[in-house]
């Protein structure tokens, strides 16, 4: 087990959202911003600006990572880039005024249909409806996510329709 591979999840947090120089096996060089570092695996997933304004991803296997030297710290614009780069793109576009609006806009009307849903988590951007399913921003049926089948069809359907009766009120 190497060096990299018996640091702490939270060891490998600091190097979040930094650029940063990989050694790996056999002298293989990478350089790139760290999105995340598998907490099992301990691979890196490393983004790489274009000159397009897109961002590539690569990963390192953990296995592998003999050295990782920290070499910039991201500001606050970089940071962005990276927390964005797997939102989807109408949720990119969207401001967040926009979103509290389609948030409340559904909530209210899921509970005027007597549906049961919440506010959860640190931001309070997701809903949680029934305490077995959620639906996290932009607020689309692809957005639901739950164990129960069943319920999850049904919301998703439910909110097809909702965002029907929206398009015919525009």
């Amino acid at each position: 087990m190497t060096a990299w591979q018996k640091k702490t999840p939270l060891e490998w947090l600091t190097y979040v959202n930094k650029e940063v120089g990989v050694l790996a096996a056999e002298k293989h060089k990478y350089q790139g911003w760290v999105l995340t570092v598998d907490p099992v695996s301990a691979n890196i997933l490393l983004a790489h600006p274009l000159e397009n304004g897109k961002m590539s991803i690569s990963a390192v296997l953990g296995h592998a990572v003999q050295d990782v030297e920290i070499l910039t710290e991201a500001d606050d614009e970089m940071k962005e880039k990276l927390a964005h780069l797997f939102m989807p793109e109408e949720m990119r576009r969207c401001s967040q005024e926009e979103l509290e609006r389609k948030k409340t806009s559904l909530k209210d009307w899921l509970e005027t249909n007597h549906i049961p849903v919440k506010e959860k988590g640190e931001s309070q951007t997701t809903l949680c409806v029934a305490g077995v399913l959620t639906i996290d921003p932009p607020y689309r049926p692809e957005d639901c996510s739950s164990s129960n089948e069943i319920i999850l069809s049904r919301v998703q359907g439910l909110i097809q329709g909702y965002l029907a009766l929206q398009q015919c009120q525009i």
